[in-house]
């Protein structure tokens, strides 16, 4: 399985002003940077109805589907996937080896505005986990073995 690098405070700052600037500029219900385990790493939006657990865990299952499709035509990655429904739609960017961006928003909103706006966060966003990886090459959290009852893995203090 893929890990994250160790995020500290300052990664998730940006992690939650990139999400805030998207959902601001394509006005998004939801956005969430998940592992392609299918755990949430970060989550914003106005929409907490959402249950992004739940939708983190099948969007990894739909982007893994989509990568297995790809395989089977000889295209070697589709980037993301788009999926349109009456009042909500979801798009679903690959960031980089271990995580996606999803992105949800209401039907009215044209997909290429959210696919523009979504492509800078995803520069942004990966950008930022490699800025964590070359802090700590040695180190990364795989959130698919996490002991939920203990997550100190996640959470540890900054050196001085």
């Amino acid at each position: 399985m893929f890990t994250l690098p160790q995020l500290i405070e300052e990664d998730i700052q940006l992690l939650d002003g990139a999400l805030n600037e998207l959902i601001a500029k394509c006005e998004a219900s939801l956005a969430l940077v998940i592992d392609k385990g299918g755990f949430v790493v970060n989550r914003r939006g106005p929409n907490e109805q959402i249950d992004g657990t739940t939708l983190a865990a099948l969007a990894a299952a739909s982007f893994a589907t989509t990568q297995a499709i790809a395989n089977l035509i000889n295209e070697p990655d589709f980037s993301s996937i788009y999926q349109q429904g009456e009042k909500s739609s979801m798009l679903v960017s690959n960031i980089n080896e271990p995580c996606l961006l999803v992105v949800i928003f209401e039907t009215h909103i044209s997909v290429g505005v959210v696919r523009y706006y979504a492509a800078t966060t995803v520069r942004q966003i990966d950008d930022q986990l490699h800025r964590a990886q070359d802090r700590s090459p040695e180190t990364g959290v795989d959130l698919s073995i996490l002991n939920l009852a203990d997550p100190s893995i996640v959470f540890k203090r900054l050196r001085a």
